[in-house]
């Protein structure tokens, strides 16, 4: 019998068992997990679920639900507040391109998965290989599940204060990785103007960037086109 890559027999990261993640879950006395099947293990792994689930009128249903689990990961948004800046990458997405968006060419916040390293490890690792700068005392911003309906990546986010003096190197993140990205160094108005224009579509450098105006290092210095949306969004007695 020829064994099953990731389940009995190592696949090509040396993986074993992952078909046993999740299934002792018990945390939630309303789900119970009945089985877990491998169904792609590339660079990530793809599981379909089934499980019961306790509706609230009592009942008992039984679900299944598909994961894409490719690990937790961070984001940071490194700015200037004297000179008024933030640092953002441009790079290529396929999952965009292939979804409607013009060119695939997404601009972000620099960001990574954790691998083995804590979230304060990661965006200093990632802030050096793409934006080529070494950051300074990072702020915690917030931690999000991004897309909790398919995938299970819990994503840390941070802000932290650079200056011109903090560059290191050109960044362009790691050609081994298939890497080719290009830094961009923008007006915090500007950036943020994007975000309200359909410039900035990235979920996670939205987020970053909101809550630089709203509460951050940039509080207050929203460009007027923008500052009706802002005052929309902020919470009441803010």
């Amino acid at each position: 019998m020829t064994g099953r890559p990731g389940v009995d027999v190592p696949d090509h990261r040396g993986r074993t068992g992952l078909h046993l993640a999740g299934r002792e879950l018990d945390r939630n006395p309303d789900v119970r997990i009945r089985d877990v099947e491998l169904t792609s293990q590339g660079w990530h792994v793809l599981r379909r679920t089934t499980f019961d689930l306790r509706r609230r009128d009592g009942r008992w249903v039984t679900q299944q639900r598909e994961t894409y689990d490719r690990g937790d990961g961070a984001v940071v948004l490194p700015y200037d507040a004297e000179r008024g800046c933030v640092l953002l990458i441009r790079q290529f997405r396929y999952p965009a391109y292939v979804n409607d968006h013009p060119d695939g060419m997404l601009i972000e916040a620099a960001a990574g998965l954790l691998d083995a390293d804590d979230p304060l490890t990661a965006i200093r690792r990632e802030s050096a290989e793409e934006l080529g700068v070494d950051l300074g005392a990072p702020t915690p911003v917030l931690d999000a599940y991004m897309s909790p309906g398919s995938v299970t990546e819990h994503l840390h986010f941070f802000a932290a204060p650079y200056t011109p003096a903090d560059r290191t190197g050109t960044g362009g993140g790691l050609e081994e990785d298939g890497e080719d990205i290009e830094v961009l160094e923008l007006p915090f108005a500007e950036a943020l103007a994007m975000a309200h224009d359909g410039r900035i579509v990235d979920g996670k450098t939205i987020l970053l960037l909101q809550w630089a105006a709203l509460y951050g290092p940039f509080s207050g210095r929203a460009p007027a086109r923008v500052e009706a949306a802002l005052d929309a969004s902020r919470p009441t007695g803010s």
